[in-house]
C-alpha cells in the first residue's frame, strides 16, 4: 500500500490523540508474565511486534517465527534458553536472517544454554534446547545492542541462582537497561546497577501484580516533529504518559524544547504546544540513549530548514534496515545535504524541499512514520506504509484526525 500524503490545510492543529502501550515495556512484562503466571498486564502494545512476541511465548515445541520483530528475537532467545523441555527453532523475516544474535548466543551458551545455529553462524534461525540454567556469572560488551543484555535480565530472576552481568567499556542504552530492572524491581525483584555491573537476586515466585504500560514515547515522537513544523499556537494532547517514564525517548520533551515545542505534564497525559519559531542553525545531539528518535529528529530539522549533527547512532546499522543509509538515501531526493558515517549523521541548513517524493520504508516502521509529518511542509508519498503496523498500526489513521489528506494510491 502506497499512500499520497498532505498536511492540514490549516497549520493550527488542536487534536487529543490517545496512543496504545509502549512496545519496549509491553515485551518485557509479556515475558515476565510467562515467567510468572500472577502477573495482569494494561494498556498493552498492539504493534506487531507485541502481538508476536505473545504468541511466540505460548509455544512449546517447533517453529517461532517472529517475523520483523527484533526485539521479540531476543527476548525469546532468553526465554526458551531457560524453559526446560521445551525445543524450539527461532525465525523470521529475510532481514532478520542478517541481524546478529551471536553475542547474546555466546552470551547464553557460557550459562549452559544449549542453542544451535540451523543456517549461518551467528545469525538466526537458532534452535534452542531449553534447560535449566545454574550457572550465575556473564560478560557482555557495553556498547551493544541493550536488547541482548534486557534479554539476560528478564531471566535472571527466574534463574536458580539469579544473575551477576559484567559489562566490558562505555555503556550505550542505559535508559533501556534501567526501564528493564524497573519492571523486575516493580514485580518485587531485588536488582543492583553499580559501576558496569547488574545483579539480579533469584525469585522463585512473586506476589499477584498488575503492570501498567506507558503509551510509547517513540510513537509520540511523530506529534512533537508535526507540532514543530506548525504554526505558533497549535496544541496536541497525548494519551496516556507520566512525568516519571522508564522510557528513554522521553527526552523528546527536552530535545524539542529546543525547536520551540513544549510539554505540560498533566495527570495522565501531556499537551505539545508550538510556543516560539525556535530554530538554531544547527542542532548537536548525542543519542546512544535514544536512537529511535534520530529518524524523527532528522526529518523535522530537514523540514525547520535547519541543520543538525547527530552522534550515538552505532545500533542503527542493525535495525529493521540500516537506518542510517537509508535517511541518508531518502533525504536526498528531497533535496537535503547529508552524509552519515556508521555511527553519525550531519544534515545541512536547507530551504529546498522537493515536493512529491516517493520515500522508499526498508520494511522499516520508523522510516514511514518519521517521513510523515513532513506533509506539513510538502506532498509526499510513502511506500509499502502498512509497515507502520510493526509498532503503531493506528498511524495513519491517527493522523487523519490531525485533517492531514492521506489517500492509497
Amino acid at each position: 500500500m502506497n499512500l499520497n500524503l498532505s498536511g492540514p490545510t490549516n497549520n493550527l492543529l488542536k487534536a487529543a490523540i490517545q496512543i496504545t502501550g509502549s512496545k519496549s515495556e509491553s515485551n518485557r512484562s509479556l515475558l515476565l508474565q510467562a515467567l510468572y503466571s500472577n502477573i495482569s498486564i494494561s494498556n498493552l502494545s498492539n504493534s506487531d511486534d507485541a502481538e508476536v512476541m505473545e504468541k511466540g511465548l505460548k509455544i512449546s515445541k517447533g517453529i517461532v517465527d517472529i517475523h520483523h520483530a527484533g526485539t521479540a528475537m531476543r527476548f525469546l532467545t532468553g526465554y526458551f534458553s531457560t524453559q526446560d523441555g521445551k525445543e524450539v527453532t527461532l525465525t523470521g523475516s529475510q532481514r532478520m536472517t542478517e541481524r546478529p544474535v551471536k553475542v547474546l548466543v555466546d552470551a547464553l551458551r557460557s550459562l549452559g544454554a544449549e542453542i544451535e545455529y540451523a543456517n549461518n553462524e551467528g545469525y538466526p534461525p537458532i534452535r534452542i534446547k531449553g534447560k535449566k540454567l545454574s550457572k550465575n556469572t556473564v560478560s557482555l560488551p557495553a556498547d551493544i545492542s541493550s536488547q541482548y543484555i534486557s534479554s539476560l535480565l528478564l531471566i535472571a530472576p527466574s534463574l536458580e541462582n539469579g544473575l551477576e552481568l559484567n559489562l566490558i567499556g562505555k555503556i550505550t542504552s542505559v535508559p533501556y537497561i534501567k526501564m528493564t530492572l524497573a519492571l523486575l524491581n516493580e514485580i518485587g525483584v531485588e536488582t543492583s546497577f553499580e559501576g558496569n555491573t547488574i545483579i539480579v537476586t533469584p525469585k522463585a515466585s512473586v506476589e499477584p501484580t498488575s503492570l501498567v504500560v506507558e503509551s510509547d514515547w517513540s510513537s509520540a515522537s511523530y506529534f512533537y516533529s508535526i507540532v514543530a513544523l506548525s504554526e505558533v499556537g497549535t496544541e496536541i494532547k497525548l494519551s496516556a504518559y507520566k512525568l516519571n517514564s522508564l522510557q528513554g525517548d522521553s527526552v523528546l520533551s527536552e530535545i524539542y524544547q529546543k525547536l520551540g515545542v513544549q510539554t505540560v505534564f498533566e495527570e495522565n497525559s501531556i499537551t505539545l504546544s508550538k510556543t516560539d519559531n525556535l530554530k538554531p542553525e544547527t542542532l548537536n545531539l548525542e543519542l546512544s540513549d535514544a536512537p529511535d528518535i534520530a529518524q524523527t529528529i532528522a526529518v523535522t530539522c530537514f523540514g525547520l530548514g535547519i541543520g543538525c549533527h547527530l552522534t550515538g547512532l552505532h545500533t542503527l546499522k542493525i535495525k529493521e534496515t540500516d537506518r542510517l543509509e537509508a535517511l541518508d538515501i531518502e533525504l536526498s531526493k528531497l533535496g537535503a545535504t547529508i552524509s552519515v558515517t556508521d555511527k553519525a549523521l550531519t544534515l545541512a541548513p536547507s530551504e529546498n524541499i522537493n515536493a512529491d517524493i516517493a520515500i522508499d520504508t526498508y520494511n522499516d516502521h520508523r522510516m514511514a512514520m518519521a517521513f510523515g509529518p513532513l506533509a506539513m511542509k510538502t506532498t509526499i508519498i510513502i511506500n509499502d506504509a502498512e509497515v507502520v503496523s510493526k509498532s503503531y498500526p493506528d498511524y495513519w489513521r491517527d493522523l487523519k484526525q490531525l485533517q492531514f489528506s492521506v489517500k492509497e494510491l
